[in-house]
């Protein structure tokens, strides 16, 4: 059968006749070789196609059957269609831009395929052949947009955050242009999920946090993105921009439905969190959120051990490296490293004394005082400051007092 098809093809393309008659026949054809089966079916199929792309037949005509022909793949068995899409793409590449309408269906059947089968990456390498851009055909924007952010979703469940991103990124300069909400939505979900693979926890969690209150999202699915910014604040770095979010999620009541509610309450009070306390929240984690940093630590590990590092500053005027690993369940040196860091990064408050092998903290008050200390030292006349000076030292002999040995020291560079 699949040759009487071949044969009819040939005499149809050296007939002559009016486009609406020869596309009539050419359907005719068309139907026959759907209606096979098995290894018939298929070469019948890659026979039409041939015939399409065949330059003795006008565009006019091989535009429209290879429409016709591609709603009909989709009902033929995955391993058919995905067999007959490759060869129409390979057959179709030297004339591709005369059948970009055509090429651009056949990548988004063919990715589909790719997707049932979890093929993620060859899904969007499919898409990714589209000339969403480059092409002579210009794509509405709902389409580039839908096509864009399917590409980065696909990506990420291959684990490819990086390439998500560059999609992300394409999709961001075209959602402003939408008015489809349903698209907007997918948007916010996609750039949520690619902050949070990019470990740009604080990000993703504001977008998740945002996603929260849409009333177009479904309330189960509303709650769901509450719990990923829940995990994303808590994978954060300890500093102002986390402590911010903790408190707003404390005060959303929903919160108390989540399970990680009890972490969430243990860092929005400052309490020292335990190692054997993480284990059922780490449980929680995507795989991604498992990975370890370049220390050999978790992330949640580093974030743990930074949350008490901030509780214990305001616990302690000062503690020893010793003292300090032991509270953090840590070794000394990789106390002190992490400490420095968030000195360093201005997240906490203090400073490390390398002689003595202590940590000093600053509250706020001291933080404060040393502002106006500052702003006035500089405007003192000289006998001034030395009576300042002497009398610092003074107290400074008396007291041992750690920040007064720091302003000391400040003063001491002055002369």
């Amino acid at each position: 059968m699949a040759a009487a098809v071949r044969q009819e093809l040939a005499q149809l393309m050296n007939s002559s006749g009016s486009h609406k008659d020869l596309a009539g026949k050419y359907r005719q054809i068309l139907e026959k070789a759907i209606q096979l089966s098995g290894v018939e079916q298929l070469e019948a199929l890659k026979a039409f196609v041939e015939a399409m792309v065949n330059e003795n037949v006008s565009l006019v005509i091989s535009r429209q059957l290879l429409t016709d022909f591609c709603t009909h793949l989709p009902n033929l068995p995955d391993s058919t269609a995905k067999e007959i899409y490759h060869f129409t793409l390979e057959k179709i590449q030297p004339r591709v831009i005369s059948f970009e309408e055509q090429v651009a269906s056949i990548r988004q059947h063919l990715a589909s395929i790719y997707e049932k089968e979890e093929d993620w990456r060859n899904a969007a390498q499919v898409l990714v052949g589209i000339p969403l851009e480059t092409g002579q055909k210009q794509y509405n924007v709902d389409y580039k947009l839908e096509t864009y952010l399917k590409i980065a979703r696909l990506y990420l469940e291959d684990d490819d955050p990086v390439q998500a991103e560059a999609y992300i990124n394409r999709a961001s300069l075209l959602q402003n242009e939408s008015t489809n909400e349903q698209l907007q939505i997918h948007y916010k979900v996609c750039y949520a999920r690619v902050l949070d693979y990019r470990r740009k926890f604080i990000e993703a969690a504001q977008r998740y946090n945002e996603l929260s209150y849409k009333s177009i999202v479904h309330e189960s699915e509303r709650l769901e993105a509450l719990k990923h910014a829940l995990h994303c604040t808590i994978l954060a770095s300890a500093g102002q921009q986390r402590s911010r979010m903790l408190a707003t999620l404390f005060k959303d009541e929903r919160c108390q439905q989540l399970a990680a509610y009890g972490i969430l309450e243990k860092m929005y009070l400052d309490r020292i969190i335990r190692g054997n306390q993480l284990q059922e929240f780490a449980a929680m984690l995507m795989p991604h959120q498992k990975a370890t940093t370049a220390d050999g630590s978790s992330i949640l590990d580093r974030a743990v051990i930074e949350h008490n590092l901030l509780s214990a500053s305001k616990l302690y005027n000062n503690i020893t490296f010793e003292e300090l690993g032991a509270l953090l369940e840590i070794p000394a040196a990789k106390a002190e490293k992490i400490a420095s860091q968030m000195i360093t990064e201005g997240r906490m408050n203090g400073f490390i004394d390398q002689i003595d092998g202590i940590v000093h903290f600053e509250s706020k008050v001291f933080s404060f005082f040393m502002v106006q200390f500052k702003r006035h030292w500089f405007s003192c006349s000289l006998q001034h400051k030395q009576v300042i000076f002497f009398k610092m030292r003074i107290y400074y002999c008396t007291s041992k007092c750690a920040q007064t040995c720091y302003c000391q020291q400040m003063a001491e560079s002055v002369f």
